[in-house]
């Protein structure tokens, strides 16, 4: 198994009780006879693509949605099953699920970590009930602590929790009280997704924000929220490790880490992406095409040219914390990252945006860097 190379896989379940009012994924509600349906041609897809990866051993799986909690627990044992049975699943595998407060019992939160997953994240975005009812949430903050009690009861250690700030009413005080009931749980958790709402077009927020019935915080208070996370999460010892996740020591999510250092990954399910051997391919996302031909129907494929490569190990490497490893860069590409990007480099360096590490090794985002970190990462796209 040495010899083999590390894979991720990722497996999207579409499914969702109802689409929150914020969400632009491929998701949608489904009758118990079309979830049992893709369930059947997913585990098909395994099977018949499985061959092509002899060569890898899996380290991460993690199936998303959608609201995977939606589809029987029975279903998601099998495809662990079924992972286990077509793939080389290396022993420390992390092997994550996402699930939504109102979609799980404590039962069924036993049968997941039996079957073998051994991460779980919790969406709960706000501990504000009128703001989750804004943005179209179907639970409570009272549901949610019952899923968080169920999930230690049931042996999960490796816990994330999603929050969101710059929700339509949300306040800086109401979002650092979300945030500071968080770590004052007795066992809080040991891993915190914190995204800033973002407006996209077809979203019920986006429709009811042109009609101007929605009212969001201005700009200054999103960026307080922002600071106020790193602020607050890193003194009670969360390590921001990348731009809007944090973790305790140990527990930052390796399969993303996999994304952003553009480790190797299969997408299972319709409108799943994959990167294998420099070439980035996705399933078509037509529901009753998967359903007749899981394996058959690719949406696009593109073999990326060098050029792209070294755009992608920049702007997904520097959305860590710990930034771009310049020996690795010179490794791949036979140059240094400095010849290629050299005058981005300085220019950004001389704008306080980006530091070399003190050891030199690394190229990352400073403070402020971090903060703009869009408009630095799109000055290394060719």
């Amino acid at each position: 198994m040495s010899g083999k190379r590390n894979l991720e896989l990722y497996f999207h379940i579409p499914f969702c009780v109802r689409k929150c009012n914020y969400c632009d994924f491929l998701s949608f509600s489904g009758d118990e006879k079309t979830k049992a349906s893709y369930m059947d041609a997913l585990f098909r897809e395994v099977r018949e693509k499985a061959g092509n990866y002899t060569d890898y051993q899996v380290v991460s799986v993690f199936v998303g949605g959608g609201t995977p909690s939606v589809v029987s627990e029975r279903d998601m044992a099998a495809l662990l099953s079924t992972v286990r049975e077509c793939f080389v699943l290396r022993e420390d595998a992390e092997i994550t699920i996402e699930v939504n407060p109102g979609t799980v019992t404590l039962e069924k939160l036993k049968e997941y970590r039996k079957a073998g997953f051994n991460r779980l994240s919790i969406g709960l975005q706000s501990a504000d009930d009128g703001e989750l009812r804004q943005i179209g949430r179907i639970h409570t903050y009272g549901q949610f602590l019952d899923t968080y009690g169920w999930a230690l009861d049931a042996g999960f250690e490796n816990i994330n929790v999603d929050i969101m700030s710059a929700l339509p009413g949300q306040s800086l005080a109401s979002y650092v009280t979300t945030l500071k009931k968080l770590i004052s749980l007795p066992k809080p958790p040991v891993h915190i997704s914190a995204y800033s709402l973002i407006l996209e077009e077809g979203t019920v927020l986006m429709d009811r924000y042109e009609r101007g019935e929605l009212v969001l915080p201005d700009e200054e208070t999103d960026r307080a929220m922002y600071e106020e996370t790193g602020r607050i999460l890193e003194d009670h010892g969360y390590h921001r490790y990348e731009i809007s996740n944090y973790a305790l020591p140990g527990f930052a999510c390796r399969h993303n880490v996999g994304y952003w250092t553009r480790t190797d990954y299969v997408g299972f399910g319709i409108g799943a992406a994959s990167l294998v051997g420099e070439v980035r391919f996705r399933n078509d996302a037509d529901l009753a095409g998967y359903l007749e031909d899981p394996s058959g129907r690719e949406a696009d494929r593109e073999e990326l040219t060098i050029e792209q490569q070294m755009e992608e190990t920049m702007f997904l490497g520097l959305r860590l914390t710990a930034g771009v490893d310049r020996a690795a860069f010179q490794t791949r590409f036979k140059t240094t990252v400095e010849k290629v990007y050299g005058d981005v480099i300085n220019a950004n360096i001389r704008d306080g945006l980006l530091r070399y590490t003190d050891d030199g090794e690394r190229l990352c985002l400073t403070e402020k860097g971090l903060s703009l970190s869009n408009y630095v990462m799109a000055q290394f796209i060719f």
